[in-house]
């Protein structure tokens, strides 16, 4: 059944481990430390992870938020323990004043130091990189004899009851308890051990994280800029082709309201000239018929005329 339900399951699912996909979910890093978390609550699967990192190439997913959001809350709260750690050591250790106080703290910054160094030079000698290693350790003989006179300094600046009792120090990066008086195997065992190496690559990773999420929000926030600017663009580009638009129609409609006047022009005038043509042949024809009429009026005069004449000769 589990197979088949990572079968089913994609790793854009929201029962997937956005840390996981990313090589960064605590419950793996700190798996097998005394701060061990048990299993994750969300599903943590290399296939799925492979899935992802294949399609994290071709689009951007964004999971980094969510997963920026898991490590915040898991360092908070681990701050929150380391503070309260604090609190309970201030309340329990001797008091000292701040002298005092000062010159401790400069021994617990070169035991850190110490181990710090210890722990590389453990790490480039395991590497085979056995010069580098040496190089380490010669430093670390070198801040050993610092820590020896802030030793001395801290020794006479309180009683011998005071100083024999164990100051500790809560450590700022895995909350764990640092003493005063570790030895190197102790300092190096601490720093270079998973539970510290595990604190520091969640705090880089988170960091990491950060960084990335502002890059890709700013990004976000300019391409969404730029998509508005071009949709107004795209207005104000298609409002003044509207307008070019109604400007031609109303050119267009104006030139047939014009065209349609000067067709009406011509055809009033045709119609006018159709009317005179009729009126000059009306009035043509009727003086040609009171030509005619006069004509045969005359005929008629000049026939009774003649005929009168010869009556009168013949009487």
């Amino acid at each position: 059944m589990g197979d088949e339900t990572r079968q089913r399951v994609k790793f854009t699912d929201e029962r997937v481990c956005k840390s996981h996909l990313l090589d960064c979910c605590p419950h793996d890093i700190l798996a097998g430390t005394r701060m061990d978390l048990g299993e994750c609550t969300k599903i943590h699967d290399l296939a799925l992870r492979a899935d992802y990192e294949i399609a994290s190439k071709e689009r951007d997913l964004f999971f980094e938020l969510d997963a920026m959001d898991h490590l915040e809350s898991f360092i908070a709260e681990c701050d929150r323990r380391t503070e309260l750690a604090k609190k309970r050591l201030a309340e329990t250790q001797e008091e000292i004043s701040a002298e005092v106080a000062a010159k401790a703290e400069k021994v617990h910054e070169l035991n850190e130091d110490i181990g710090k160094l210890l722990a590389k030079a453990e790490q480039l000698g395991a590497e085979g990189n056995v010069d580098e290693s040496q190089k380490i350790l010669m430093e670390v003989e070198k801040v050993r004899a610092k820590k020896k006179e802030a030793e001395e300094e801290y020794r006479n600046s309180m009683p011998a009851s005071s100083f024999q009792q164990q100051k500790l120090r809560v450590c700022e990066v895995c909350s764990a308890y640092l003493g005063l008086h570790d030895n190197d195997r102790r300092l190096a065992d601490h720093f270079g051990g998973k539970l510290h190496l595990g604190f520091i690559q969640i705090r880089e990773k988170l960091d990491q994280l950060r960084k990335t999420v502002a890059e890709k929000q700013e990004k976000r926030n300019q391409d969404r800029l730029r998509r508005r600017e071009e949709r107004e663009r795209e207005e104000r580009t298609g409002q003044r082709s509207g307008s070019r638009n109604r400007d031609r129609r109303r050119s267009r409609s104006r030139e047939r309201r014009r065209r349609r006047s000067r067709s009406i022009s011509r055809e009033k005038r045709k119609s006018r000239s159709k009317s005179r043509e009729r009126e000059r042949h009306r009035r043509h024809r009727s003086r040609s018929g009171s030509h005619s009429r006069g004509h045969r009026r005359g005929s008629r005069d000049r026939t009774s005329k003649h005929k009168k004449e010869v009556w009168t000769i013949r009487k």
